[in-house]
């Protein structure tokens, strides 16, 4: 991993494009699952399904398991920090918000992430990047606009909704120094195993989740979308950008989320986009350009 992780280069900006929306399927997901199980059961099966679906290729590519307490436990670090705490805290705080508004909260992560590392000394703090974050940030609550209906609980589910974010910084932080060696498979295998571990224990004394009624198809179908497209699949291309790229990097999908959501629901649904959209994926484009530097370097050295 870079020490000094300021640039990105072309191949990932694709992935982090990539990534954007496979995560910001999750949201989808989430909220339609959430209509048949509850929240903590429903993270179980996200991490334990992802953690299935790996398997068969861990076998393919040879990768052995961790040996002994000390072998798993950067993985367990990881997986409390980068699942279990942000999945749990986001989809309970999903049941008191809605999705639109959980993903601008969710853009806070590269804030989050810039301060810890930062506070933690492994990066020095650079206006530029806190302006661009800032600036990000400002354009997905332009994006998503503030037309969002008040609800019971709603306090409640925008502090969940940041402490996830707050616990994706320092995931960041954690997965720096613990897993710079580790192949992006085999990281995003093992730390959905040891979350595995941990869900079942904390959905089974939290939410007994054999004793709820068998859900539909439909549920069925998001909670494997969710395990597969948004956890697995995802992870793998999240652990190949931030052993290129670094951590604050890595973190910037947040602010590219709600624009391929907005971007996705015109392609795929015919869905139209208003200038207010519009305006605001200018606006995380700029920032992302901030953030970045390189077009700034030009800028001067043409004048």
């Amino acid at each position: 991993m870079p020490a000094n992780d300021n640039r990105i280069d072309a191949r990932d900006w694709s992935l982090l494009a990539v990534l954007s929306v496979l995560w910001g399927g999750s949201f989808f997901f989430n909220g339609a699952a959430l209509r048949e199980l509850p929240p903590l059961t429903l993270v179980f099966l996200r991490v334990a399904l992802g953690a299935a679906m790996l398997l068969p290729l861990l076998r393919m590519q040879g990768i052995g398991f961790p040996r002994g307490i000390a072998g798993w436990k950067p993985f367990v670090v990881i997986g409390l920090l980068n699942n279990v705490v942000p999945f749990s805290l986001i989809v309970i705080g999903q049941t008191f918000i809605p999705s639109g508004l959980a993903s601008i909260l969710n853009a806070t992560t590269p804030l989050f992430t810039v301060l810890v590392m930062t506070a933690a000394g492994e990066e020095a703090l650079q206006m530029r990047r806190l302006v661009g974050v800032v600036l990000g940030v400002a354009g997905v609550v332009i994006l998503r606009g503030w037309g969002i209906e008040t609800r019971p609980g709603q306090g409640l589910g925008i502090l969940l909704c940041l402490g996830g974010a707050l616990s994706y910084g320092f995931a960041a932080l954690a997965a720096r120094r613990l897993l710079k060696d580790s192949p992006p498979l085999g990281t995003a295998a093992f730390q959905l195993m040891a979350s595995t571990v941990m869900m079942a224990v904390i959905a089974g004394l939290a939410e007994q989740p054999w004793r709820l009624a068998a859900p539909g198809v439909a549920t069925w179908s998001a909670v494997l979308g969710l395990a597969a497209l948004s956890t697995a699949l995802a992870y793998i291309v999240f652990f190949q950008i931030l052993r290129r790229s670094g951590a604050s990097n890595v973190m910037l999908v947040t602010l590219l989320i709600p624009v391929t959501a907005i971007l996705l629901g015109w392609l795929v649904l015919g869905e139209p986009i208003s200038a207010r959209e519009i305006a605001g994926a200018l606006v995380i484009g700029s920032a992302l350009l901030v953030i970045d530097g390189r077009a700034m370097q030009l800028l001067r050295r043409s004048a």
